[in-house]
């Protein structure tokens, strides 16, 4: 059962926050919705789920238009950030209560219920009420309560949003595999990058109420659409450069941008490079540069290396993260290394060493290079 949203439009009052909007997840895939707050991510969902309706554009679920249909004729599984259980029942009853309003036979719920109880090892806490429960045990429960009527898809709304850190990584590992199991289309919503990475096979960004870019998690993260996706997608490097005969410097230091345009094109690509005499002119720009993609060395190398001091050192977790300042240029950037890489160095604060790009991006005009 694949899902598409095929030209949405949606405003409420004066302001449109849906554009024309077309999204597809493939059968049987797990689709994340990933982008900042207003960006209209909810308000697409909810239109997909029948929850609200589009001032323009369909909804289709395989080879049926169901824009018209009702959120109970769509037959979708829907999980909220806030759990939604019904705290005058227990577990059992919570996840029960999907089938008791199908009417299901009693005998064919109670398999059912205990079925799923099992599944997500919490068949021993089926008398207990919500609020005996942990906030994973909670999220948990709202999910097989959404699965529990057999859906056609799945939409999760943020689902761990409301959790510690610590439980969302393990609830995102245990709904991979849960949907690996299970195989039911799925989309869901989330502003965390590392949560869309992990989880989702498919990834759309979205922004202002648009979609910018739709790939799977490597391309996306690796080929960036625009200087948003960019910028989006964790911590980066922003450096100020100066674009010249298709280069792009640092004072005298060439950034290794992915591909250069080639001279007859840069006219097209780098505004103001031609002056009426005919002689190249300089132009401002910036490169992305993410944090891995810089080495540190302690011996100059001029053409290619960026001479700043050491302000802060992060050994915390499987990378170190060291923080510098390029005085000569008043620019703050950050570095990580590999732990192994940062024993050998021997990194000091206060030091002033040489800092290396390895890779860089550039964005100009709606052209990545």
């Amino acid at each position: 059962m694949s899902i598409a949203a095929k030209n949405i439009c949606k405003s409420f009052g004066q302001k449109k926050v849906l554009h024309n909007v077309t999204v597809e997840a493939p059968t049987g895939s797990l689709v994340a919705l990933l982008g900042p707050s207003g960006s209209g991510k909810t308000t697409l969902l909810r239109i997909i789920a029948g929850l609200d309706s589009p001032d323009s554009g369909s909804v289709h679920y395989s080879d049926d238009d169901i824009t018209q249909s009702s959120a109970r004729e769509r037959n979708i599984g829907f999980v909220f950030q806030h759990y939604a259980l019904f705290k005058h029942m227990t577990v059992f009853e919570n996840v029960a209560f999907g089938l008791r309003v199908r009417r299901w036979p009693e005998p064919r719920i109670r398999e059912r219920v205990s079925e799923l109880l099992k599944l997500v090892r919490l068949d021993e806490l089926a008398h207990r009420y919500p609020t005996q429960l942990s906030g994973g045990q909670k999220q948990r429960i709202a999910l097989i309560r959404s699965l529990a009527p057999q859906p056609r898809v799945m939409l999760l709304d943020e689902p761990f949003g409301a959790l510690d850190a610590k439980i969302r990584a393990e609830l995102r590992q245990w709904l991979r595999k849960f949907h690996d199991e299970f195989h039911v289309t799925s989309l869901f919503v989330t502003h965390d990058q590392d949560e869309a990475f992990e989880v989702s096979d498919w990834i759309v960004i979205m922004r202002d109420g648009r979609v910018e870019q739709f790939g799977r998690p490597a391309d996306v993260f690796e080929h960036p659409a625009s200087e948003f996706v960019m910028d989006f997608l964790g911590n980066v490097n922003k450096i100020p450069v100066r674009l010249h005969n298709g280069r792009a410097l640092l004072g005298q230091m060439e950034m290794p941008v992915k591909q250069t345009p080639s001279a007859g094109s840069v006219q097209n690509l780098w505004l103001g490079n031609k002056s009426n005499n005919g002689k190249s002119q300089e132009d401002a720009g910036h490169v992305y540069v993410r944090p891995h993609e810089l080495d540190i060395e302690r011996q100059a190398s001029p053409a290619e290396s960026l001479p700043a001091k050491i302000m802060h050192i992060n050994t915390a977790g499987s990378v170190v993260k060291i923080r510098l300042v390029a005085e000569q240029f008043g620019l703050l950037v950050n570095v990580d290394l590999s732990p192994e890489r940062f024993q050998v160095l021997k990194l000091q604060i206060g030091e002033v060493v040489y800092i290396l790009p390895k890779k860089a991006r550039i964005f100009v005009d709606d052209y990545v290079i």
